[in-house]
């Protein structure tokens, strides 16, 4: 007989306990999008309507409940990616994915702070950032070989694109949330093959005041670091 320990399957959680986590992890996801991660345990208990004890039973500190937000987020890109490969027409898949991105990051604070700040070998173990490369890779390969692509243009440029964007909505979030849509037509125009449509400016560049005001918002929070 081999008495060699066997692990146990972890224990479900009770209905009640789960339903809590659902609500801690929901109530995290809304408060990492609106304020970033500098949130506290305490906000998310009190945004969910759970006791504080609650939260730190089934997370012991802020860092377990980013990993499990991010893990389901960075999961959600990877379902979209999919998707995107799968759209009938190779250049609006990956206009698809790029949208998807860019909003995304300029919506949800918490997820542009967390893909900055995070270790890579946090993302690689929770085994989602090959699949998002094999996909946005397999995207750009498709779209290259219908002829939608501008020569030359690589994979890993989508990502400094998503990135470029982002940096856009992250000046213009305090006085215009919606600017950076624009720049999200212009980065994809710059990339599409001249056989394709353009993509429309249908959101106006920022005001010369609104700039003023973004590097006033700028300047305040670096002197409040």
């Amino acid at each position: 007989m081999n008495n060699a320990t066997v692990a146990s399957p972890p224990r479900r959680l009770r209905a009640d306990a789960a339903r809590n986590q659902q609500r801690i992890i929901a109530a995290a996801r809304e408060l990492f999008a609106d304020h970033g991660l500098e949130i506290t345990l305490d906000d998310v208990a009190d945004h969910a309507g759970v006791g504080v004890g609650t939260v730190y039973r089934r997370f012991t500190n802020k860092k377990e409940l980013i990993v499990e937000v991010f893990h389901q987020t960075l999961n959600e890109c990877a379902d979209a990616a999919d998707t995107a490969y799968q759209h009938s027409d190779p250049w609006l898949g990956l206009v698809e994915f790029f949208e998807y991105a860019c909003r995304r990051m300029a919506t949800d604070r918490g997820f542009s702070e967390v893909m900055l700040e995070f270790e890579d070998t946090e993302a690689d173990r929770l085994g989602v950032r090959e699949r998002i490369e094999a996909a946005v890779t397999a995207i750009c390969t498709r779209a290259r070989d219908a002829g939608a692509l501008a020569e030359g243009v690589e994979p890993g440029d989508f990502f400094a694109l998503v990135n470029m964007v982002d940096r856009v909505a992250d000046f213009a979030r305090p006085v215009n949330p919606d600017a950076w849509q624009r720049y999200m037509a212009i980065a994809l125009n710059g990339i599409r093959a001249q056989c394709m449509p353009r993509q429309p400016l249908s959101t106006p560049p920022l005001t010369d005041d609104e700039v003023e005001r973004a590097k006033h918002h700028l300047a305040c929070a670096s002197r409040r670091r």
